[in-house]
């Protein structure tokens, strides 16, 4: 009976890493980040892992239900984002995932460190989203669906003192023992639970308006391989290998130049990508038509002669 159970929540979308993520990650090893653009980064890696903590929980949900992660929607020209959402059918369940660490307290609606350092208090941030979100279940046709909102704070070494019983605040020890009681008696999930879940998952917006990246050019960026192991940039072309001088860690060298090809996409997806700009990019492999080669096995050359590039 259990593993049938097991096979019914259904991840309908998947948590990956956000272009603003990849994006600071490539410039941290090819510029000089400011100190608070590395704890901007080291910030969302941080939300990333627990909200990923979070994921390894649901997956194992014995519920009827839809889990789609990381929703990120607009309605009424506002802009709003769900780290987790799980349907039933009898309510949908939206959480907020909060990966703090330490000592905190609570105190007058507001939340403190332990050393009176005011934070955010993530309930101002599900209040809105449950808002925003309701506003638009009811533009789409989705009304009277019963909405419940918590904030689940997923680090085991998290206290908050102080926090009344009446907040929706889930906090480590209660997470499992709350997914639990999730629509215990709950009937299957019919075409209105699917429809719904298709119908977020293709309102999600990929460009996120928060995003807070510095601006960059090309000329600035350090350029070569860094080692995908080790992030050394002390790597040689091999033969039919790349190989790091430091870890000794060993990619192919097509893998490599179609890594680096992605890389250029991400941080300048406007521009064309030729061999010219891979061989000026990579700067170890030495032959272009070796990249080249590389590049025709993969992608289609549009243009002609000398203003070719690919796509």
């Amino acid at each position: 009976m259990i593993e049938r159970m097991k096979q019914i929540s259904m991840l309908y979308k998947p948590r990956t890493a956000s272009t603003e993520i990849l994006v600071l990650q490539s410039l941290s090893l090819r510029l000089e980040l400011s100190s608070n653009e590395k704890q901007y980064l080291v910030n969302l890696l941080k939300g990333m892992e627990g909200e990923r903590a979070f994921d390894r929980i649901t997956e194992n949900l014995l519920v009827d239900c839809y889990i789609i992660n990381d929703l990120l929607l607009q309605t009424n020209n506002s802009t709003f984002q769900i780290d987790s959402t799980i349907i039933t059918t009898e309510e949908i369940h939206l959480f907020e995932i909060k990966n703090y660490e330490g000592d905190y307290y609570y105190q007058n609606d507001r939340i403190y460190t332990i050393n009176h350092k005011e934070i955010s208090n993530p309930i101002n941030q599900i209040r809105r989203n449950e808002t925003l979100f309701q506003q638009l279940l009811q533009k789409h046709g989705w009304e009277n669906k019963t909405i419940t909102s918590s904030v689940v704070f997923i680090n085991p070494e998290f206290t908050l003192y102080q926090a009344p019983l009446s907040l929706p605040f889930i906090f480590p020890t209660q997470i499992q023992q709350y997914l639990k009681r999730i629509n215990p008696h709950s009937s299957k999930l019919n075409k209105y639970q699917k429809q719904l879940a298709e119908k977020l998952t293709a309102l999600h917006i990929t460009k996120s308006p928060f995003s807070k990246l510095p601006p960059y050019e090309y000329k600035e960026l350090k350029k070569g391989i860094y080692c995908k192991a080790c992030n050394s940039f002390e790597v040689i072309e091999a033969g039919m290998n790349v190989v790091c001088e430091k870890c000794g860690y060993q990619e192919s060298v097509e893998t490599v130049v179609l890594r680096n090809v992605e890389e250029l996409k991400l941080l300048f997806p406007s521009e064309k990508i030729t061999t010219s700009l891979l061989y000026d990019w990579c700067r170890i492999i030495h032959s272009k038509k070796r990249i080249r080669r590389i590049l025709e096995t993969q992608y289609k050359i549009a243009g002609a002669n000398r203003w070719s590039y690919f796509e």
